[in-house]
């Protein structure tokens, strides 16, 4: 299912309510791009690549809170540049061995009032407020929403010698990005479900679909481009230049 839909935030009178809690993760070592910084500490497009999410989340009035999730090492010393922003809605957390102890981490520090949670990886730093729009307002009717785009290269299965093995029907497929946005309750129910089973997923949508929760997919974005190694850094910096 595709949704594109682009209601503004809720509001009473003229005040938008505040109720969106961002979880950003930043936890992981980027051991596939090397060196000693972080990627997501990284310079790329005129600043680090976790501040582009950070203000673009802090750009929207609906979001209390945005907690960052490090590694435990740079957590009680955070950068300097990622006080940027607005430091009354901003939270550290510790991160955790597996990217759903981390997500978890920082579901734990958001405030009551956060009734909409967003999870976006901090190594897709050119996240749009038009995709965020997006999985928030399907979110706000009570189900999960992905940014996703769909699969359009011919997609092959190998063995483990590089053979083809067969040609994978690629009809209904979509890539899966972030930002992904779940109603609190629902985000909380599936983790605590996956840490009682032990079990882990690679995005939180997966986690929402092991409980039989709903989630749908809306329309993401070719500038989000997860940083994964170096080549990355510079197709980042091209697409940037891009609109959707």
């Amino acid at each position: 299912m595709v949704r594109a839909r682009d209601d503004a935030a809720p509001a009473r009178g003229d005040t938008v309510v505040r109720d969106v809690g961002v979880v950003i993760v930043a936890g992981g070592s980027g051991s596939r791009v090397g060196g000693d910084e972080l990627k997501q500490f990284r310079w790329v497009v005129g600043r680090p690549a976790l501040l582009h999410s950070v203000q673009a989340f802090m750009a929207r009035p609906d979001v209390a809170t945005v907690v960052v999730v490090l590694p435990k090492a740079y957590a009680a010393d955070p950068p300097p540049w990622l006080f940027q922003c607005d430091v009354d809605r901003l939270l550290v957390s510790v991160g955790g061995r597996e990217r759903h102890e981390s997500v978890y981490n920082g579901l734990e520090d958001l405030p009551e009032e956060v009734r909409v949670v967003v999870v976006h990886d901090a190594a897709r730093p050119l996240v749009t407020d038009e995709t965020i729009a997006r999985v928030i307002d399907e979110a706000r009717l009570g189900h999960g929403a992905i940014a996703a785009l769909p699969v359009v290269d011919t997609l092959k299965r190998v063995d483990e010698h590089g053979r083809i093995t067969d040609t994978v029907d690629r009809t209904g497929l979509w890539r899966a990005q972030t930002p992904q946005a779940f109603p609190r309750e629902m985000l909380e129910r599936a983790h605590i479900a996956a840490r009682s089973e032990r079990v882990g997923a690679t995005d939180d949508a997966g986690l929402c679909e092991r409980i039989g929760e709903p989630v749908v997919v809306v329309r993401g974005s070719e500038r989000a481009l997860k940083i994964t190694e170096e080549a990355d850094f510079a197709r980042a910096e091209a697409l940037s230049l891009l609109t959707d």
